[in-house]
């Protein structure tokens, strides 16, 4: 029996190229035909290697880790992050566990990580490899196999299970699949130890309270929790324990557990011409993602308005999608100014449209004091009002993310919960139809806004997104690492660190643990 701590240990054959991978991954054909979810999927990713990814795959990794640094930094910054470094420690800690816990928590503070289709996996995929970089001597290029190998197995079971009471950031088992997939590959472990470690990990997967996560500072240990959890099934997995293997799609499993409409067969769909990774969203306004577009309506009327104007405005009219509606309804019993919970203030409309009409945009500073608390920010919220937009719902739902794929996976069996969901207030002909994606080569995501904002004098200023600034689509597929580097450029990272991590699949494994001590410390 291998020794408990067995799995910390940096294993030579994962230094190997696959001699089974191909140019776009090993594909399904290379595992069981009739194995479980878990054991294909741990046979597909324990496989993978740098090699095996798409240049566009890489790419897209390597933005993602960049991001997701410039959210932990940023997540340092505010006052919840000082608590959680004052609990926990720093990032930059000799324990990888209390590492990848503290980090976990950081990065889900602001409502500032990015997202794919479908989960905000980056908390446990991208987090837990940073973590245990130094101890498994990770290189650049084997630190972004095993993000992607990870981000694809842990979005691929949330996708399964997200037409349900779990999406987003409540979709906490992503982290248990996501922190296993990303410390095993890592450290080189057998297909069957991955098994068992999700089976483990699996077994008792967190359920979230909508009265804790909306209105109070619990939300911040939605991620890190089960990260740990992860973890320590990778070390029980390690040491002997077993855990069900069919723990996926069994009756008595995790999908039937936490999805109303299961999608098993999304687990193993197109492994390795399938990248979820690439539909990723790159998140850059602290908020919700429904509110992200009417934030960028704003700040682009921000700078139409001058100081007068904002003064004189009497109305501001907010078109959108019912999803938007449904989420700020939920957050407004939260709302008390400065003592409002985080998570409410990241998805109050109101909040966030006032915010950017008056400064030109949305920062980490404007979710704590003395922002929170500026009574002209809060009557202009006051003046804002939700109106429910039906063609913005049909953009919304024809897009890969954040729904539309997965009903159109689902197809009927997906009718009656949307009618469900919706409340049965959504205009005829929303729902979408047609074929499931071959590839996410061409994802997006069109989460879309109309503002209009009318001054005391009668004149009207108007401002239309289709879309949120970075969200997935051709301007994000073309500017993705841009959009990245700018976002971790503005939270006063070094530059020279900055500069390096465009060149992460380069660096060796003292260049790479380096570079991210030197932008994860204070």
């Amino acid at each position: 029996m291998p020794r408990a701590d067995a799995a910390a240990e940096p294993r030579t054959q994962h230094t190997e190229p696959d001699p089974g991978g191909t140019a776009r991954g090993p594909g399904a054909d290379d595992v069981p035909p009739h194995g479980s979810l878990t054991t294909t999927l741990a046979h597909w990713a324990s496989g993978l290697r740098h090699d095996d990814l798409p240049d566009r795959i890489s790419a897209y990794a390597t933005s993602q880790l960049i991001s997701h640094l410039a959210v932990v930094r940023a997540g340092m910054t505010h006052p919840l992050g000082h608590k959680l470094v004052e609990a926990f420690g720093p990032p930059t800690g000799d324990r990888p566990e209390q590492a990848a816990y503290v980090m976990a928590a950081l990065s889900s503070c602001l409502y500032l990580e990015d997202s794919m289709y479908v989960g905000h996996v980056s908390h446990s995929t991208v987090g837990v490899p940073l973590a245990f970089r130094g101890e498994q001597r990770l290189t650049g290029e084997r630190l972004l196999t095993a993000m992607v190998a990870a981000n694809e197995c842990a979005a691929r079971v949330t996708a399964a299970s997200t037409l349900g009471p779990f999406r987003g950031q409540t979709a906490a088992h992503a982290q248990l699949v996501g922190a296993v997939a990303a410390k095993l590959h890592g450290a080189g472990a057998p297909a069957g130890e991955w098994t068992d470690a999700w089976g483990l990990a699996l077994a008792a997967p967190p359920w979230s309270l909508r009265r804790a996560f909306l209105g109070s500072d619990a939300k911040v240990l939605s991620a890190s929790v089960p990260v740990r959890v992860g973890l320590d099934a990778c070390r029980a997995a390690a040491a002997g324990l077993t855990g069900a293997e069919d723990i996926l799609e069994h009756p008595g499993g995790l999908l039937a557990k936490v999805s109303e409409v299961p999608t098993p067969e999304v687990v193993t769909a197109g492994l390795g011409t399938r990248w979820h990774t690439e539909t990723l969203s790159f998140k850059v306004h602290p908020a919700g993602a429904y509110v992200d577009a009417a934030i960028d309506c704003a700040c682009e009327l921000h700078g139409l308005l001058t100081p007068a104007e904002i003064d004189d405005i009497d109305e501001v009219v907010v078109r959108a999608a019912r999803l938007t509606m449904v989420m700020d309804r939920e957050a407004r019993p939260y709302l008390d100014r400065e003592r409002s919970a985080i998570l409410a203030l990241n998805l109050s409309v109101a909040y966030n449209v006032a915010t950017a009409l008056l400064t030109g945009g949305v920062t980490t500073a404007d979710l704590a004091e003395p922002a929170t608390a500026d009574p002209v920010r809060w009557a202009l919220a006051a003046k804002v009002r939700l109106e429910y937009d039906p063609e913005l719902s049909r953009g919304l739902l024809s897009a890969t993310a954040p729904l539309g794929e997965a009903l159109r996976q689902a197809e009927e069996r997906a009718e009656e919960w949307f009618r469900d969901f919706s409340g049965g207030r959504t205009a005829p002909g929303v729902f979408p139809k047609g074929a499931p994606s071959p590839t996410f080569e061409h994802a997006t995501k069109a989460i879309g806004s109309r503002i209009d904002v009318t001054l005391g004098t009668g004149r009207t200023l108007r401002a239309r997104r289709a879309h949120a600034f970075g969200s997935a689509g051709a301007e994000t597929r073309r500017n993705h690492r841009r959009i990245a580097l700018d976002k971790l450029a503005a939270t006063g990272a070094p530059a020279d660190a900055v500069e390096s991590l465009r060149h992460t699949a380069s660096l060796d494994a003292a260049e790479l643990d380096a570079v991210v001590r030197a932008v994860l410390s204070p």
